[in-house]
Protein backbone atom coordinates (compact mmCIF):
# COMPACT_ATOMS: atom_id res chain seq x y z
CA UNK A 1 0.00 0.00 0.00
CA UNK A 2 1.40 3.38 -1.02
CA UNK A 3 1.47 5.96 1.78
CA UNK A 4 1.45 9.61 0.74
CA UNK A 5 3.96 12.08 2.11
CA UNK A 6 1.15 14.33 3.37
CA UNK A 7 -0.25 11.47 5.49
CA UNK A 8 3.15 10.77 7.08
CA UNK A 9 3.62 14.44 7.98
CA UNK A 10 0.08 14.61 9.38
CA UNK A 11 0.84 11.67 11.71
CA UNK A 12 4.12 13.27 12.81
CA UNK A 13 2.35 16.57 13.36
CA UNK A 14 -0.39 14.84 15.39
CA UNK A 15 2.20 13.17 17.66
CA UNK A 16 4.00 16.47 18.20
CA UNK A 17 0.64 18.17 18.78
CA UNK A 18 -0.23 15.68 21.53
CA UNK A 19 2.94 16.46 23.48
CA UNK A 20 2.74 20.23 22.96
CA UNK A 21 -0.98 20.29 23.76
CA UNK A 22 -0.54 18.19 26.89
CA UNK A 23 2.32 20.37 28.10
CA UNK A 24 0.31 23.53 27.40
CA UNK A 25 -2.72 22.15 29.24
CA UNK A 26 -0.61 21.19 32.24
CA UNK A 27 1.03 24.61 32.32
CA UNK A 28 -2.34 26.41 32.14
CA UNK A 29 -3.82 24.20 34.87
CA UNK A 30 -0.79 24.83 37.05
CA UNK A 31 -1.14 28.57 36.49
CA UNK A 32 -4.86 28.47 37.40
CA UNK A 33 -4.16 26.07 40.31
CA UNK A 34 -6.87 23.64 39.23
CA UNK A 35 -6.99 19.95 38.36
CA UNK A 36 -4.76 19.27 35.32
CA UNK A 37 -6.47 16.17 33.86
CA UNK A 38 -9.25 17.92 31.93
CA UNK A 39 -6.89 20.61 30.58
CA UNK A 40 -4.33 18.04 29.48
CA UNK A 41 -6.98 15.98 27.65
CA UNK A 42 -8.63 18.97 25.96
CA UNK A 43 -5.39 20.59 24.83
CA UNK A 44 -4.00 17.23 23.70
CA UNK A 45 -7.06 16.75 21.44
CA UNK A 46 -6.64 20.29 20.11
CA UNK A 47 -2.97 19.51 19.42
CA UNK A 48 -3.87 16.30 17.55
CA UNK A 49 -6.44 18.08 15.35
CA UNK A 50 -4.07 20.99 14.71
CA UNK A 51 -1.24 18.64 13.77
CA UNK A 52 -3.43 16.56 11.45
CA UNK A 53 -4.84 19.58 9.63
CA UNK A 54 -2.05 22.16 9.54
CA UNK A 55 1.20 20.15 9.40
CA UNK A 56 1.29 19.65 5.57
CA UNK A 57 0.53 23.35 5.00
CA UNK A 58 3.54 24.47 7.07
CA UNK A 59 5.99 21.71 6.08
CA UNK A 60 5.78 19.63 2.91
CA UNK A 61 3.47 21.77 0.79
CA UNK A 62 5.55 24.97 0.98
CA UNK A 63 8.65 22.91 0.16
CA UNK A 64 6.81 21.24 -2.73
CA UNK A 65 5.68 24.64 -4.05
CA UNK A 66 9.21 26.05 -3.80
CA UNK A 67 10.61 22.99 -5.61
CA UNK A 68 8.03 23.34 -8.38
CA UNK A 69 8.80 27.04 -8.85
CA UNK A 70 12.53 26.32 -8.92
CA UNK A 71 12.06 23.59 -11.56
CA UNK A 72 10.07 26.01 -13.74
CA UNK A 73 12.50 28.89 -13.26
CA UNK A 74 14.85 29.83 -16.08
CA UNK A 75 18.45 28.70 -15.37
CA UNK A 76 19.92 32.20 -15.64
CA UNK A 77 17.36 33.53 -13.12
CA UNK A 78 18.15 30.73 -10.65
CA UNK A 79 21.89 31.40 -10.95
CA UNK A 80 21.29 35.13 -10.41
CA UNK A 81 19.30 34.43 -7.21
CA UNK A 82 21.99 32.11 -5.82
CA UNK A 83 24.78 34.58 -6.61
CA UNK A 84 22.74 37.42 -5.11
CA UNK A 85 22.27 35.48 -1.86
CA UNK A 86 25.97 34.59 -1.74
CA UNK A 87 27.13 38.17 -2.32
CA UNK A 88 24.60 39.46 0.23
CA UNK A 89 25.81 37.00 2.89
CA UNK A 90 29.48 37.91 2.24
CA UNK A 91 28.71 41.62 2.54
CA UNK A 92 26.71 41.04 5.75
CA UNK A 93 29.54 38.95 7.21
CA UNK A 94 32.05 41.74 6.54
CA UNK A 95 29.74 44.32 8.10
CA UNK A 96 29.03 42.14 11.16
CA UNK A 97 32.60 42.66 12.43
CA UNK A 98 32.20 46.39 13.22
CA UNK A 99 28.57 45.86 14.28
CA UNK A 100 29.72 43.33 16.90
CA UNK A 101 31.55 46.18 18.68
CA UNK A 102 28.29 47.97 19.45
CA UNK A 103 26.52 47.62 22.75
CA UNK A 104 23.77 45.14 23.53
CA UNK A 105 21.17 44.53 22.08
CA UNK A 106 22.30 46.25 18.84
CA UNK A 107 25.17 43.84 18.29
CA UNK A 108 22.73 40.90 18.34
CA UNK A 109 20.02 42.50 16.16
CA UNK A 110 21.86 44.59 13.56
CA UNK A 111 23.91 41.71 11.99
CA UNK A 112 20.66 39.82 11.28
CA UNK A 113 19.05 42.93 9.83
CA UNK A 114 22.14 43.59 7.69
CA UNK A 115 22.09 39.99 6.39
CA UNK A 116 18.44 40.28 5.36
CA UNK A 117 18.92 43.69 3.71
CA UNK A 118 22.08 42.74 1.79
CA UNK A 119 20.63 39.40 0.62
CA UNK A 120 17.51 41.18 -0.63
CA UNK A 121 19.52 43.84 -2.44
CA UNK A 122 21.85 41.23 -3.95
CA UNK A 123 18.98 39.14 -5.29
CA UNK A 124 17.05 42.13 -6.68
CA UNK A 125 20.08 43.66 -8.40
CA UNK A 126 21.35 40.44 -9.98
CA UNK A 127 17.90 39.25 -11.08
CA UNK A 128 17.26 42.60 -12.78
CA UNK A 129 20.62 42.25 -14.59
CA UNK A 130 20.50 38.49 -15.18
CA UNK A 131 20.85 38.77 -18.97
CA UNK A 132 23.91 41.01 -18.61
CA UNK A 133 25.30 38.46 -16.17
CA UNK A 134 24.69 35.66 -18.67
CA UNK A 135 26.40 37.64 -21.43
CA UNK A 136 29.34 38.37 -19.10
CA UNK A 137 29.99 34.69 -18.35
CA UNK A 138 29.36 33.75 -21.99
CA UNK A 139 32.27 35.99 -22.94
CA UNK A 140 34.62 33.76 -20.91
CA UNK A 141 33.04 30.56 -22.20
CA UNK A 142 32.91 31.43 -25.89
CA UNK A 143 36.13 32.01 -27.80
CA UNK A 144 36.49 33.83 -31.13
CA UNK A 145 34.75 32.10 -34.05
CA UNK A 146 36.93 30.90 -36.90
CA UNK A 147 36.08 29.92 -40.41
CA UNK A 148 36.66 26.25 -39.59
CA UNK A 149 34.06 26.13 -36.81
CA UNK A 150 31.68 23.21 -36.63
CA UNK A 151 28.05 23.40 -37.62
CA UNK A 152 27.09 23.35 -33.93
CA UNK A 153 29.21 26.49 -33.37
CA UNK A 154 27.59 28.30 -36.28
CA UNK A 155 24.05 27.29 -35.24
CA UNK A 156 23.94 27.26 -31.41
CA UNK A 157 21.51 24.74 -29.98
CA UNK A 158 20.54 26.97 -27.05
CA UNK A 159 18.22 29.01 -29.28
CA UNK A 160 14.51 28.26 -29.08
CA UNK A 161 11.32 28.90 -31.03
CA UNK A 162 8.06 28.67 -29.07
CA UNK A 163 5.21 26.91 -30.92
CA UNK A 164 1.61 28.05 -30.63
CA UNK A 165 -1.39 25.72 -30.75
CA UNK A 166 -2.49 27.06 -34.15
CA UNK A 167 0.83 26.29 -35.84
CA UNK A 168 0.88 22.74 -34.45
CA UNK A 169 -2.68 22.06 -35.66
CA UNK A 170 -1.80 23.61 -39.05
CA UNK A 171 0.69 20.78 -39.61
CA UNK A 172 3.02 22.51 -42.06
CA UNK A 173 5.67 22.96 -39.36
CA UNK A 174 6.46 19.22 -39.64
CA UNK A 175 7.32 19.60 -43.33
CA UNK A 176 9.19 22.87 -42.82
CA UNK A 177 11.34 21.35 -40.07
CA UNK A 178 12.53 18.66 -42.50
CA UNK A 179 13.80 21.22 -45.01
CA UNK A 180 16.60 22.48 -42.77
CA UNK A 181 15.50 26.14 -42.79
CA UNK A 182 14.86 26.03 -39.03
CA UNK A 183 17.97 25.54 -36.90
CA UNK A 184 16.58 26.38 -33.44
CA UNK A 185 15.07 23.95 -30.96
CA UNK A 186 11.27 23.88 -31.15
CA UNK A 187 9.84 24.36 -27.66
CA UNK A 188 6.25 23.50 -26.71
CA UNK A 189 5.21 24.73 -23.22
CA UNK A 190 3.12 22.35 -21.16
CA UNK A 191 0.16 24.77 -21.11
CA UNK A 192 0.08 24.67 -24.95
CA UNK A 193 0.11 20.86 -24.80
CA UNK A 194 -2.77 20.95 -22.31
CA UNK A 195 -4.74 23.25 -24.63
CA UNK A 196 -4.08 20.84 -27.49
CA UNK A 197 -5.33 17.92 -25.39
CA UNK A 198 -8.43 19.92 -24.43
CA UNK A 199 -9.20 20.49 -28.13
CA UNK A 200 -8.65 16.78 -28.85
CA UNK A 201 -11.20 15.91 -26.13
CA UNK A 202 -13.80 18.37 -27.43
CA UNK A 203 -17.37 17.22 -28.07
CA UNK A 204 -17.32 18.99 -31.45
CA UNK A 205 -16.13 16.45 -34.08
CA UNK A 206 -14.32 19.15 -36.10
CA UNK A 207 -12.40 20.51 -33.09
CA UNK A 208 -11.68 16.98 -31.89
CA UNK A 209 -10.23 16.07 -35.28
CA UNK A 210 -8.05 19.17 -35.34
CA UNK A 211 -6.78 18.47 -31.83
CA UNK A 212 -5.88 14.88 -32.68
CA UNK A 213 -4.14 16.07 -35.84
CA UNK A 214 -2.10 18.49 -33.74
CA UNK A 215 -1.06 15.71 -31.33
CA UNK A 216 -0.02 13.57 -34.29
CA UNK A 217 1.99 16.45 -35.78
CA UNK A 218 3.71 16.98 -32.41
CA UNK A 219 4.56 13.28 -32.24
CA UNK A 220 6.06 13.45 -35.75
CA UNK A 221 8.13 16.48 -34.75
CA UNK A 222 9.58 14.62 -31.79
CA UNK A 223 10.28 11.37 -33.64
CA UNK A 224 11.03 12.24 -37.28
CA UNK A 225 12.15 15.87 -37.49
CA UNK A 226 15.92 16.52 -37.81
CA UNK A 227 15.72 19.35 -35.25
CA UNK A 228 14.94 18.73 -31.56
CA UNK A 229 11.46 19.36 -30.18
CA UNK A 230 11.24 19.93 -26.43
CA UNK A 231 8.27 19.91 -24.04
CA UNK A 232 8.91 22.30 -21.16
CA UNK A 233 7.21 22.82 -17.78
CA UNK A 234 8.18 26.50 -17.72
CA UNK A 235 5.12 28.59 -16.90
CA UNK A 236 4.13 32.18 -16.18
CA UNK A 237 1.89 32.19 -13.12
CA UNK A 238 1.10 35.91 -13.34
CA UNK A 239 -1.23 35.42 -16.35
CA UNK A 240 -3.93 32.81 -16.99
CA UNK A 241 -4.76 32.45 -20.71
CA UNK A 242 -2.41 30.49 -22.96
CA UNK A 243 -1.67 33.32 -25.45
CA UNK A 244 -0.60 35.75 -22.72
CA UNK A 245 1.53 33.03 -21.09
CA UNK A 246 3.21 32.34 -24.44
CA UNK A 247 4.03 36.01 -25.05
CA UNK A 248 5.33 36.46 -21.49
CA UNK A 249 7.47 33.33 -21.77
CA UNK A 250 8.88 34.50 -25.13
CA UNK A 251 9.82 37.84 -23.58
CA UNK A 252 11.48 36.05 -20.67
CA UNK A 253 13.49 33.70 -22.90
CA UNK A 254 14.13 36.32 -25.61
CA UNK A 255 13.00 33.92 -28.32
CA UNK A 256 10.43 34.16 -31.17
CA UNK A 257 6.94 32.68 -31.35
CA UNK A 258 5.79 30.65 -34.36
CA UNK A 259 2.05 31.04 -34.92
CA UNK A 260 -0.73 31.40 -37.48
CA UNK A 261 -3.03 33.27 -35.08
CA UNK A 262 -3.52 36.83 -36.36
CA UNK A 263 -4.53 38.25 -32.95
CA UNK A 264 -1.59 36.61 -31.18
CA UNK A 265 0.66 37.90 -33.97
CA UNK A 266 -0.44 41.49 -33.36
CA UNK A 267 -0.28 41.28 -29.55
CA UNK A 268 3.21 39.75 -29.63
CA UNK A 269 4.51 42.39 -32.04
CA UNK A 270 3.11 45.18 -29.84
CA UNK A 271 5.07 43.75 -26.89
CA UNK A 272 8.31 43.52 -28.87
CA UNK A 273 8.28 39.74 -29.40
CA UNK A 274 9.47 38.40 -32.76
CA UNK A 275 6.77 36.41 -34.58
CA UNK A 276 7.38 33.74 -37.23
CA UNK A 277 4.15 33.40 -39.22
CA UNK A 278 3.94 30.35 -41.49
CA UNK A 279 1.35 32.13 -43.65
CA UNK A 280 3.90 34.88 -44.32
CA UNK A 281 6.46 32.21 -45.22
CA UNK A 282 4.00 30.50 -47.57
CA UNK A 283 3.20 33.81 -49.27
CA UNK A 284 6.89 34.60 -49.63
CA UNK A 285 7.54 31.44 -51.66
CA UNK A 286 4.50 31.77 -53.91
CA UNK A 287 4.85 32.63 -57.56
CA UNK A 288 5.22 36.38 -58.08
CA UNK A 289 2.84 37.93 -60.56
CA UNK A 290 2.96 41.47 -61.89
CA UNK A 291 0.15 43.42 -63.58
CA UNK A 292 0.20 42.69 -67.30
CA UNK A 293 1.59 39.14 -67.04
CA UNK A 294 -0.32 36.32 -68.71
CA UNK A 295 -0.86 32.74 -67.52
CA UNK A 296 -3.39 29.96 -67.79
CA UNK A 297 -5.89 29.02 -65.08
CA UNK A 298 -8.95 26.79 -64.81
CA UNK A 299 -12.13 28.45 -63.55
CA UNK A 300 -13.71 26.11 -61.00
CA UNK A 301 -16.34 28.18 -59.18
CA UNK A 302 -18.26 31.43 -59.06
CA UNK A 303 -16.89 34.53 -57.39
CA UNK A 304 -18.54 36.82 -54.88
CA UNK A 305 -19.25 39.61 -57.31
CA UNK A 306 -21.36 39.43 -60.43
CA UNK A 307 -19.70 37.73 -63.44
CA UNK A 308 -16.60 36.75 -61.43
CA UNK A 309 -15.01 33.34 -61.71
CA UNK A 310 -12.47 31.83 -59.34
CA UNK A 311 -9.51 29.54 -60.00
CA UNK A 312 -6.38 28.50 -58.15
CA UNK A 313 -2.70 28.26 -59.03
CA UNK A 314 -0.74 25.08 -58.13
CA UNK A 315 0.61 26.79 -54.98
CA UNK A 316 -2.92 27.56 -53.76
CA UNK A 317 -3.06 31.23 -54.76
CA UNK A 318 -6.63 32.35 -55.51
CA UNK A 319 -7.22 33.92 -58.91
CA UNK A 320 -10.35 36.06 -59.35
CA UNK A 321 -11.22 36.42 -63.05
CA UNK A 322 -13.51 39.18 -64.21
CA UNK A 323 -16.26 38.01 -66.61
CA UNK A 324 -15.29 34.42 -65.76
CA UNK A 325 -18.59 33.12 -64.40
CA UNK A 326 -19.69 31.90 -67.82
CA UNK A 327 -16.34 30.06 -68.27
CA UNK A 328 -16.55 27.67 -65.28
CA UNK A 329 -14.72 24.32 -65.82
CA UNK A 330 -12.72 25.86 -68.68
CA UNK A 331 -9.00 26.63 -68.83
CA UNK A 332 -8.17 30.00 -70.36
CA UNK A 333 -5.38 32.52 -70.63
CA UNK A 334 -5.79 35.53 -68.34
CA UNK A 335 -3.93 38.81 -67.82
CA UNK A 336 -3.09 40.02 -64.31
CA UNK A 337 -4.73 43.32 -63.40
CA UNK A 338 -3.97 43.54 -59.67
CA UNK A 339 -2.24 41.54 -56.89
CA UNK A 340 -3.60 41.81 -53.34
CA UNK A 341 -1.21 40.66 -50.58
CA UNK A 342 -2.32 40.15 -46.96
CA UNK A 343 -0.80 38.30 -44.02
CA UNK A 344 -3.33 35.50 -44.50
CA UNK A 345 -3.23 35.02 -48.27
CA UNK A 346 -2.39 36.37 -51.72
CA UNK A 347 -5.11 37.07 -54.28
CA UNK A 348 -4.61 37.72 -57.97
CA UNK A 349 -7.22 39.66 -59.96
CA UNK A 350 -7.20 39.01 -63.71
CA UNK A 351 -9.30 39.27 -66.84
CA UNK A 352 -9.51 36.98 -69.90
Amino acid sequence: MKVSTDFVFRIIGAVIGVFLGGMSGAAIADFLEVSAEIYVVVFSLIGVLTGLILTPYITIRPLRYIGQRLSQMAPERLVAIILGLFIGLVAAALLSLPLALLGSPLRQILPLVAAGVFCYLGVVILVSRQHDLQAFFSGFRTGPQTGNGSEKDRFPVDQYVLLDTSVIIDGRIADISKTGFIRATLMVPNFILQELQHIADSADPLRRGRGRLGLEVLSNLQNDAPIPTQITDMDVSEVRDADSKLVALARHLHCPIMTNDYNLNRVAELQGVTVLNINDLANAVKINMLPGEEFKVKIIQEGREMDQGVGFLPDGTMVVVEDGRALINKTLSVTVTKVLQTSAERMIFARP
